[in-house]
């Protein structure tokens, strides 16, 4: 008997959802090319991540309710974004630590949750893509998916199979951009100085294209770049990993750059 496929719950994430929908079909079809039934619930809300880091446990846990009902019976849930994946893989725990009885529920949820490009290669074993992007990119690690989930080669790896892409490594793509969540809301004055710092970084690699796997850390840089008037296309790194990027108008890009 042949194995049974793989489920998988795409957990879209709030920012992909109202910002940058292409994220999500990318995320499906990287999921679907490596054998896997893709199922988007419709009652899914978000990670509840706004108001976790905010220190409203109450709202947090009412929201994480919701997921964990969502996504209950999935194979492994899976989010293009670090952020989500790690608040509810890492965070989730320790949010229903005081209540037993979730216990058990929410440490199977956590388990089976994975980020994006983290999934694709240490659970679906993918080497390489059949995809093609012309140019020079470089990579921002997302310090949640760094940092919380491990994610650091996974996209690297995988982007080196993308026909016509070269990559030029950037010196501080370990260091926070700035976004931070609400950090960039409670702190405006240093965010702007930390993703001023990392656009001129970008800018001194030579790239033409910043990819990274985090959409927050995404539009933060692209508005600093844009703001800039810097030609740097800024794209989520499944959208380029899928080959979804004809016709797409970079994160960030006014509307009048689509010709």
């Amino acid at each position: 008997m042949p194995e049974q496929p793989i489920r998988v719950g795409l957990f879209v994430t709030c920012l992909v959802d109202l910002f940058r929908p292409t994220v999500g079909f990318a995320a499906v079809k990287l999921l679907e090319d490596c054998g896997c039934i893709v199922e988007v619930p419709r009652a899914q809300t978000c990670c509840g991540q706004p108001s976790y880091n905010s220190g409203d446990r109450a709202d947090t846990k009412a929201i994480a309710r919701q997921v964990i009902a969502a996504f209950a019976g999935f194979d492994y849930v899976v989010a293009p974004s670090g952020s989500c994946a790690g608040m509810i893989r890492s965070h989730y725990p320790e949010l229903f630590a005081d209540e037993p009885e979730m216990a058990t529920q929410v440490q199977h949820l956590a388990q089976r949750t994975y980020e994006l490009v983290s999934f694709l290669t240490d659970v679906m074993g993918v080497t390489g893509v059949a995809a093609r992007y012309d140019g020079i990119a470089t990579y921002h690690d997302a310090c949640s998916g760094l940092r919380e989930l491990g994610v650091k080669d996974q996209p690297r790896r995988l982007l080196r199979s993308v026909a016509g892409l070269k990559i030029a490594e950037l010196p501080g793509a370990e260091i926070c951009c700035g976004f931070g969540g609400t950090f960039c809301i409670k702190y405006p004055a240093i965010s702007d100085r930390m993703v001023g710092d990392k656009a001129t970084e970008i800018v001194a690699t030579g790239a033409d294209t910043l990819l990274a796997g985090d959409l927050g850390c995404l539009l933060n840089m692209a508005g600093k770049l844009t703001r800039r008037g810097t030609a740097v296309r800024v794209r989520h790194v499944a959208e380029v990993l899928a080959g979804m990027t004809d016709e797409v108008l970079p994160i960030g890009a006014p509307d009048e750059a689509v010709s």
